[in-house]
């Protein structure tokens, strides 16, 4: 349904994008991970022919995105990252907009977004500008899907949203796949990561790599540990690295992951040297790697190469 290749974009001095290269299964759900500045944002333009690359060329569904960004236009449904959408009309009128501009109506494609909808449809009368981010939400995904479009593709859809509505948007979209439609979704979450079917881990328009979310989980290969201590969390990852073993140390919660480089050395040295330290109460504890891990482990090693 996608393909890109080599794709790469720049504005100025600033280099978004650099030869990006990867395809996307038809009915396939493919998440891109990366923080804010990764190019998340400017790759979903030129893939919905909004911004033009400077090299490589990308195809949706066999169309080029440069010389047939009409036909692909038809056949893509976008929702920004930032809500677009008429404020100053009701939900139902921009609903009814956007069928009009793509050539259909409300009641051909109701059973599309009937489950989405219907979660708006008794406040239909109302402004989009009133609605809540969750609504907001629902909204713009009912009008980018009202032309029954082949493929959906999301910019960071979740962001900004509480966790129970961002839970109900994804068993949205887990439906939507269910009904044949391709989708491209790109989110600062982690943990939104794992319902992907594929994900491709993206930073300062770079992808480290491409693969199911467990199998990317499995190739950490470092032994993590879980540290913390009763005593101020800044200085007790200052200390993890200043430690000439440590790897790397990041904060996750009240915990912080360690990575070693020499995992044959006993834990019980580090936590002696953490004590010597001021660090109060220390415990360590194995603990298991999340996507969020492996990111980190790539973009940290990105960095040393650069």
């Amino acid at each position: 349904m996608l393909q890109l290749n080599n794709i790469s974009k720049s504005f100025n001095e600033v280099q978004a994008l650099k030869d990006i290269t990867f395809e996307v299964k038809k009915n396939e759900l493919f998440g891109l991970i990366g923080p804010d500045g990764a190019g998340k944002t400017t790759l979903f333009r030129i893939i919905t022919t909004l911004l033009l690359p400077n090299n490589g060329n990308a195809f949706v569904n066999g169309f080029d995105t440069v010389k047939d960004y009409k036909e692909i236009r038809k056949i893509t449904g976008y929702m920004p990252g930032r809500f677009s959408l008429y404020q100053d009309l009701t939900v139902e009128e921009n609903l009814k907009f956007y069928a009009t501009v793509f050539g259909t109506n409300i009641k051909k494609n109701y059973h599309l977004i009937e489950d989405i909808y219907s979660h708006i449809e008794p406040f239909k009368k109302r402004l989009a500008g009133k609605l809540s981010g969750g609504m907001k939400q629902k909204l713009a995904l009912s009008c980018a899907l009202i032309h029954k479009p082949e493929i959906l593709v999301l910019d960071e859809p979740t962001t900004g949203v509480d966790a129970v509505s961002r839970a109900e948007f994804w068993q949205m979209l887990k439906n939507l796949q269910h009904k044949g439609i391709t989708i491209i979704v790109s989110t600062p979450y982690m943990d939104e990561a794992m319902l992907c079917d594929r994900v491709g881990l993206i930073q300062n328009g770079n992808i480290f790599t491409i693969d199911q979310p467990d199998n990317i989980v499995n190739s950490f290969e470092k032994q993590l540990w879980a540290v913390k201590a009763d005593n101020n969390k800044f200085k007790l990852i200052t200390d993890l690295r200043n430690h000439p073993n440590v790897e790397s140390a990041f904060a996750f919660g009240e915990n912080i992951h360690v990575s070693l480089h020499d995992n044959k050395q006993e834990i019980k040295t580090l936590e002696e040297y953490l004590s010597e330290q001021g660090n109060q109460k220390v415990v360590i504890k194995q603990t298991k790697a999340g996507i969020e891990d492996v990111f980190l482990h790539f973009s940290q090693q990105n960095s040393v190469t650069q």
